[in-house]
């Protein structure tokens, strides 16, 4: 993935998606690092927008969702780690 910059809402924000990924206990280091290194790449199933699967360096399995907003720039919308059972689905 050919991602140069990140588009963060102010932490402050309480429905900005710095709030929202730390609400299911991710930091923006780790969704970043799943962007960066993703082990897949595609479409959610729900939203049907861009998606990034990976590990985080402490080893959670998760998906971030997130739509472009220039070349080269993204947004994250959400991102969470994948249950198990749906990892199994993935494969």
């Amino acid at each position: 993935m050919d991602v140069w910059s990140f588009f963060w809402d102010d932490e402050r924000d309480p429905e900005g998606n710095v709030e929202l990924i730390a609400e299911h206990d991710l930091t923006i280091s780790d969704v970043e690092h799943v962007l960066k290194c993703p082990t897949e790449e595609g479409r959610s199933r729900s939203s049907e927008l861009p998606a990034a699967w990976g590990h985080t360096p402490d080893g959670r399995f998760i998906i971030v969702v997130y739509e472009e907003v220039a070349e080269n720039t993204i947004r994250v919308l959400t991102a969470y780690e994948v249950p198990e059972r749906k990892r199994r689905k993935k494969r």
